[in-house]
């Protein structure tokens, strides 16, 4: 051979070599992370991130995250879900969203799927069983339907000679309104008072929606705990106080921003607990075999501020119960 064919033949051979050694480096894997709402959920996020990073996956360093927001739109959900399964993503997480893990689980049969929602995962079809999910499908339960009566109860605490009760939904997530309105239906009828049911799907309509209520003159009201309606405490708290309408929620943000009480899951213990399930699962674990966690963390907070601004007395014995009382 001679010496200039030898040095082209070692030359191509090592120009080669990066090439050769970046094909065989392992890829990094993508979590498709699809919300209902939009990026603003900055604190929960970082308790997702906690629990994953306690794994061992840090975003930007060994796992990449693609981000998928509905801005509060659930028709959004399933085209959301079905481009999150071409990317080919190594798992779905759709949090806070009863119809972004349905959207997701129609999606795919095969992508592991990490959900927290709010209705039962059972009742709805989602998996199998608590303890074993079955499928491509596992995650969080926080059982907010299952609480909604005993809000109801607590509301009826504060104001009890209420005869009446307003209760604010969202229509365009069937799955969880109806198992939540059911569970606020059957609260109402047992403690013999009226139920006024109004509708809102779009940010525009909240107001439109209070200006129902007002006509139709409950003496109290519950906010349903769906995802689209969690998007907008300052809203919903502020228009609770222009009508003077003792309220309660789901989620302590909005007694946090000024609601007069909540009672609900803590949620970054839940996005924390999604987030320590999608690590697993990214280290090899089934879904099927992670058992769907149900949180048992649940929070009472009270504002006395907003109370006597209402004119309402807080029994010592529910004040004596609260996580938190704001003053």
């Amino acid at each position: 051979m001679r010496r200039r064919e030898f040095v082209m033949l070692v030359g191509g051979v090592a120009a080669s070599w990066p090439l050769t050694a970046r094909a065989q480096q392992p890829t990094m894997p993508v979590i498709g992370f699809l919300h209902l709402t939009s990026p603003e959920t900055k604190e929960n996020l970082a308790s997702f991130r906690r629990g994953l990073s306690g794994t061992g996956y840090i975003e930007g360093k060994n796992v990449t995250i693609e981000y998928r927001w509905a801005q509060g739109r659930n028709d959004q959900l399933p085209t959301l879900a079905a481009d999150l399964v071409r990317r080919q993503v190594s798992v779905i997480v759709v949090l806070e969203s009863t119809n972004g893990a349905l959207a997701a689980k129609a999606a795919t049969q095969t992508i592991p799927i990490v959900f927290m929602q709010g209705a039962n995962p059972v009742q709805i079809g989602l998996v199998d069983s608590l303890n074993r999910p079955g499928s491509n499908i596992t995650g969080i339960a926080l059982l907010t339907a299952e609480t909604a009566a005993k809000r109801v109860e607590l509301l009826l605490e504060l104001v009890p000679k209420a005869t009446s009760i307003g209760y604010l939904r969202n229509p365009t997530n069937p799955v969880y309104a109806e198992s939540e309105a059911r569970e606020v239906e059957i609260a109402a009828r047992a403690h013999g008072v009226r139920l006024v049911t109004v509708n809102a799907s779009r940010q525009s309509e909240i107001e439109t929606a209070f200006a129902e209520l007002v006509q139709q003159r409950p003496d109290a009201l519950q906010v349903s705990s769906d995802g689209f309606l969690l998007t907008y405490p300052d809203q919903i708290v502020a228009l609770a106080a222009r009508y003077a309408i003792p309220a309660i929620y789901a989620w302590p943000t909005f007694a946090t921003v000024g609601g007069l009480i909540s009672y609900g899951t803590n949620l970054r213990d839940a996005w924390r607990q999604a987030g320590i399930y999608t690590g697993r699962i990214l280290k090899g674990e089934r879904p099927a075999d992670l058992p769907v966690e149900q949180a048992t963390t649940i929070e009472l907070a009270i504002n006395l501020k907003t109370a006597k601004t209402l004119g309402i007395t807080v029994p010592l014995p529910l004040s004596g119960r609260a996580d938190e009382v704001i003053e």
